[in-house]
């Protein structure tokens, strides 16, 4: 009698080992992953979303304007300006931070291309959009809005150092902003004539009528 449970419970277990075979092939064939693959792939997957490519390294806006005196030692700091918080100067509030923080944070424009720089510009140079004194940077961080200075430095600058900083931003934010314009456009050099032949071997002799030909 015990010999005949123990068979019975050894068949039972080998049809339940049969079901689950045939439930990860079927699940295998469907493209569905074992229940035990899932705590593993799933981090897995979101770690590499996470993390950055390789090669590819990370820009911090807020650090960008200490690069932009570096190329560009002649560009008005105007960080005179007293915080709000502590009382005393603040130092790295700086025209080039607020620059770049007005660009991306208060008009959402894209840092990597030419023509949204130029917009900024206007927007101080006051020929596109107004400049709005309750969001510009600075605007409760500083006891003063340096929005009117910041507006009146900007547009005493001439087209060629406008050009000069835009260039610097556009770079910063892309440093293969040269890499994908493509070769300039270049001119063919139109070919230059050949020199005339010339006649190998003495003239000919004067032939009888040609002097008939000089009459016409």
């Amino acid at each position: 009698m015990a010999g005949r449970q123990t068979m019975m419970q050894w068949q039972r277990k080998g049809q339940a080992v049969a079901w689950i075979g045939v439930g990860l092939s079927l699940g295998l064939s469907l493209g569905i992953p074992p229940q035990g693959d899932l705590p593993e792939v799933l981090p897995r997957a979101a770690a590499q979303e996470v993390s950055p490519p390789q090669g590819r390294q990370r820009v911090d806006p807020r650090q960008l304007w200490r690069q932009v005196y570096e190329r560009l030692p002649d560009f008005p700091l105007e960080n005179q300006y007293i915080s709000a918080e502590t009382g005393e100067v603040d130092p790295e509030n700086t025209l080039a931070s607020r620059l770049i923080s007005y660009h991306l944070y208060v008009k959402n424009r894209l840092p990597m291309f030419r023509l949204d720089w130029k917009l900024t510009l206007a927007d101080y140079l006051g020929v596109l959009e107004e400049l709005d004194e309750s969001a510009y940077p600075g605007n409760g961080v500083l006891q003063e809005n340096p929005m009117v200075g910041d507006r009146e430095i900007l547009s005493q600058l001439n087209r060629q150092q406008r050009e000069e900083l835009i260039e610097v931003l556009v770079t910063l934010f892309n440093p293969n902003y040269h890499n994908i314009q493509g070769p300039t456009r270049q001119t063919t050099p139109q070919a230059t004539p050949p020199p005339p032949r010339t006649p190998v071997g003495p003239p000919p002799l004067p032939q009888s009528g040609d002097a008939d030909l000089l009459k016409l």
